[in-house]
């Protein structure tokens, strides 16, 4: 099976210009994404990946720059795109017009430096299932502020772990008890943002509409549901840290001091 990643990478975040090439211990941040998805930086990254061929997807030239002065591999997409995964569409059509072709697709997130093999690894065995049309993962959620918080969108998911619904409100709703006790009386899991894509049925969802789900509550897996299209989800031990403010990035360098301890 032949796997892409694709890492989509803005300059022009709003709430962090710049965030690709800001630098974490010494590297910019968008060097530990690649090399952990190219398998080739630390972490649990031993032993064959599962990648074939990992890419930068950004619309700015200084992060292509960048991709290729520490040996990485980039391509130039559009500023028009109202996501990462469209980005990641557009890499897939430019390659398979040069002849290079893929079975599945990863959008790996630019932000998140520390994404690990296991977790590509993963997703990409959901893939042996021919029924499988996308892949996502989750993590178990431990605490009242992690499951109160819109910025961590909650999953739940049927019998075959197939998700019916993402939500940033605490999903399911516990009637009769009170909130203080919802993660003592049922499980709670929180949408870990990678995803993983058949190519046909990428190129498929990257023309799909907004629809008004996905516009109430700001997520685009929801067109893909609304849609009917079927997100297979594993359960992954590890919250990877996203890096969106230049806290989250101190955060981050002060995780990896403490794992030299």
């Amino acid at each position: 099976m032949k796997v892409l990643a694709v890492i989509p990478a803005r300059y022009a975040s709003t709430r962090f210009p710049g965030k690709p090439l800001a630098l974490l211990a010494g590297k910019p941040i968008i060097q530990w994404v690649w090399e952990h998805a190219a398998c080739c930086g630390d972490g649990d990254n031993t032993g064959a990946s599962v990648i074939t061929e990992a890419m930068v997807a950004t619309d700015d030239q200084r992060i292509v720059e960048a991709v290729r002065q520490f040996g990485g591999k980039a391509m130039m997409t559009s500023s028009q795109h109202r996501s990462g995964t469209d980005r990641c569409g557009e890499v897939l059509r430019n390659l398979e017009a040069q002849g290079c072709y893929y079975d599945v697709v990863v959008n790996v997130q630019g932000d998140e430096p520390f994404v690990q093999q296991s977790q590509l690894a993963s997703l990409v065995g959901c893939f042996a299932d021919a029924s499988t049309q996308i892949a996502t993962l989750k993590t178990a959620i431990s605490s009242q502020q992690e499951l109160l918080s819109p910025n961590n969108v909650k999953v739940v998911c049927g019998k075959e772990d197939r998700a019916i619904y993402f939500s940033r409100q605490p999903i399911p709703y516990l009637r009769g008890v009170d909130q203080g006790e919802w993660l003592e009386r049922q499980p709670y899991f929180k949408h870990v943002g990678i995803y993983a894509f058949r190519s046909e049925v990428l190129k498929k969802v990257v023309e799909l509409q907004p629809s008004p789900l996905e516009m109430s509550e700001s997520l685009e897996q929801l067109r893909w549901l609304e849609n009917g299209y079927r997100i297979q989800v594993r359960t992954t031990q590890q919250a990877n840290i996203g890096i969106d403010t230049p806290e989250d990035l101190a955060a981050a360098e002060q995780f990896l001091l403490n794992k030299k301890k």
